[in-house]
């Protein structure tokens, strides 16, 4: 069968741009679906095509899809994952509307969905499980006496569940009811089926997953493992492959298992089987995902395979064009999952991407589903985006994770980059040491925590952020400026803070090099590229130069700043000008420098330096747009400083008066 012309995603953000990006590749024209909220949406830019669906929750209405399916001539529907993926009736909706669904049978689907069933099928074939209780009568006096039978620790677990809802755990019986209560009542309002079952609760284990890949010919082979153990509210947020935890001897026997599991159920396409792997080195089966996973891209990384445009292949009736023996890992990969949320809570975060830059190079992958200017909003999952690396082995992968983690850049929304990072520098990461309780065996809230000072390289970046002129494209620095206007930075005095702290940047420009002063300390930088996004400075050191990287983004007075993977928010403290004092000026006593507010002349300077004035004196009169403007004492003081005489021309920003208040 010859691959499909058109394809419609029933999906959103990162997983949506990617499918859409195997098909390009194949050149199968996409068609997108998106909601009232999603107008503007990332995976619509892409698309070939795109069609409306309705409200927020249209992502979920089969009757929608398939119309716009049958409207566009989409041959076939790839449900990506989350949403339709795993819903048995939106496979038989696409078979009834004549359209391929990119995914297993629906048979496969409705059983797999049940952990129940499922389990019962893996014990039918050898695939080992853990003890518990998974019968059909759920009656609470029943599900009580197996959970004494099974003892404590004990999960109760939701038969359709999935993403941690409708999962308790009790360490005494005492406590079951109430959480079996809890349970069914999240499970059915999360899955509208309030099935459970009894589990052993496995101390400390691992979370390892086989990835199978099944033709309609009979073939079906295991893509080996990835460990997916660092999670938070049992969702995965760092996974990676090959595991540190397994031997070629319990790889070959974990994935025989979920190849046999996968046989058993008559599957076909991508799915995979999750398994947990205690400390003695036992496995029991967990359950089956009837879909392609968030962290597919660790698979295809160390197969060098790609699973979408396999998917696609398999859809359309082709055979694999490999066998087991054709396979191998290569390499280590490790996926980490950048979310919009606190670190701390894991609270989500919404507002609009002032920006959103990347890490690149050799070895680096992005799956992105937003881009900078989009707005995060309440209605879908927090996740932006994944980052993959690899390298040759795990120690260069988690070098080149950290590196790619300390380059991203995201402003406008809360990330848990800065817990990323943290689990990237954790020794217990490092060793191999992932068990599902990572985060709550680690604390890891002082590697978070932020520092009270901002370092000098980040209010340097502030000060010639406001000084420079940068471009909105090319390289970004014009340091020509030709004509009568061009500017004079001779001593610049500018404030900031951080937090609660203040301070006083200094900068003076010569020639090509910039001398900034900050906290009596008088640092010589070249500025080597300043694009709107970013800025590299060369701190000059002994015969050379030390180069710093910064991300930055400017909203009002506030910047936004990445430095060595922290982030930073520097205020500028605006001075008295023009503008805000006048003829009547009033202000509060204290240091303040007096900025010119446009580009203009000093036509007379009416004080000397030393002098002592009064409040309403006037100081300076300065002449633009073609009319005088009078600078006066905001307050009694002494004028310290007159950076400029009469005559000369001056550019916004200059400091025309550098006013000391007088003591009391």
């Amino acid at each position: 069968m010859p691959f499909f012309q058109k394809i419609l995603i029933a999906n959103r953000g990162e997983i949506a741009v990617r499918i859409m990006r195997a098909c390009r590749e194949l050149g199968i024209a996409t068609v997108a679906v998106y909601t009232d909220v999603d107008r503007t949406a990332l995976h619509v830019r892409h698309a070939d095509e795109s069609y409306p669906i309705g409200p927020t929750l249209a992502y979920l209405d089969v009757g929608a899809i398939i119309r716009v399916a049958q409207q566009s001539g989409a041959q076939a529907i790839h449900p990506g994952y989350g949403f339709l993926s795993e819903r048995a009736p939106f496979a038989q909706a696409c078979a009834e509307a004549g359209i391929v669904f990119i995914g297993p049978p629906t048979e496969a689907i409705e059983r797999m969905g049940s952990k129940i069933a499922a389990k019962q099928l893996a014990e039918s074939v050898g695939v080992p499980t853990a003890p518990g209780y998974s019968d059909d009568d759920q009656s609470v006096a029943r599900l009580r006496a197996e959970a004494a039978r099974v003892g404590t620790p004990l999960l109760i677990k939701a038969s359709a569940g999935g993403g941690g809802k409708g999962m308790r755990t009790i360490e005494d019986l005492a406590e079951f009811e109430s959480a079996l209560e809890g349970a069914r009542r999240e499970a059915q309002t999360a899955f509208g089926d309030d099935t459970v079952f009894l589990e052993r609760f496995i101390t400390r284990p691992r979370h390892i997953e086989i990835q199978v890949l099944a033709d309609t010919h009979g073939n079906c082979v295991s893509l080996f493992e990835r460990e997916c153990s660092i999670q938070r509210r049992h969702q995965k947020i760092i996974e990676e492959s090959p595991s540190p935890a397994l031997s070629p001897a319990l790889r070959t026997e974990m994935s025989e298992a979920a190849v046999r599991l996968a046989q058993a159920v008559g599957y076909c396409n991508a799915g995979t089987i999750e398994f947990m792997l205690d400390e003695d080195g036992q496995f029991y089966f967990l359950e089956m995902n009837t879909r392609l996973q968030v962290e597919h891209p660790v698979t295809e990384m160390v197969t060098g395979l790609d699973l979408v445009q396999l998917q696609i292949a398999i859809a359309a009736g082709a055979k694999l064009p490999f066998t087991q023996a054709d396979l191998s890992q290569r390499g280590h990969a490790i996926e980490a999952r950048i979310y919009a949320e606190d670190s701390m809570s894991f609270l989500p975060s919404t507002g609009q991407l002032t920006l959103f830059m990347l890490p690149d190079g050799p070895g680096i992958r992005n799956d992105a589903g937003v881009t900078t200017g989009d707005e995060v909003t309440v209605h879908y999952d927090p996740m932006l985006a994944k980052l993959i690396v690899t390298a040759p082995d795990r120690t260069a992968a988690i070098a080149r994770l950290r590196r790619a983690l300390a380059d991203y850049a995201v402003f406008g929304v809360t990330t848990n980059l800065a817990l990323l990072q943290a689990i990237a520098a954790h020794p217990a990461f490092v060793s191999g040491a992932t068990t599902t309780d990572f985060l709550t065996t680690h604390d890891l809230s002082s590697t978070i925590a932020t520092s009270d000072d901002a370092p000098s390289e980040v209010l340097a970046a502030a000060a010639l952020g406001d000084t420079l002129p940068v471009h909105s494209h090319g390289t970004g620095i014009n340091h020509t400026n030709t004509g009568p206007w061009q500017l004079l930075r001779h001593r610049m005095r500018l404030r900031y803070t951080y937090g609660d702290v203040e301070q006083i940047v200094q900068l003076t420009q010569n020639d090509d090099t910039w001398q900034i002063q900050i906290d009596d300390i008088t640092h010589t930088i070249t500025v080597i590229d300043a694009q709107p996004h970013q800025f590299i400075l060369g701190y000059h050191e002994n015969a050379g130069q030390r180069i710093e990287r910064l991300g930055m983004v400017r909203d009002g007075n506030m910047w936004y700043m990445r430095w060595h993977g922290r982030e930073f928010r520097v205020e500028r403290v605006l001075p008295l000008s023009v503008d805000t004092l006048g003829k009547s000026a009033q202000g509060v006593s204290g240091h303040t420098n007096l900025e010119s507010p446009m580009p203009g002349t000093v036509i007379k300077v009416l004080v000397e330096e030393g002098q002592h004035v009064v409040e309403h004196q006037p100081l300076v009169v300065l002449e633009a747009m073609k009319m005088e403007h009078i600078v006066a004492a905001p307050y009694s003081g002494v004028v310290r400083q007159l950076p400029y005489a009469a005559g000369t021309l001056v550019s916004k920003g200059a400091v025309l008066v550098d006013l000391e208040a007088a003591e009391e």
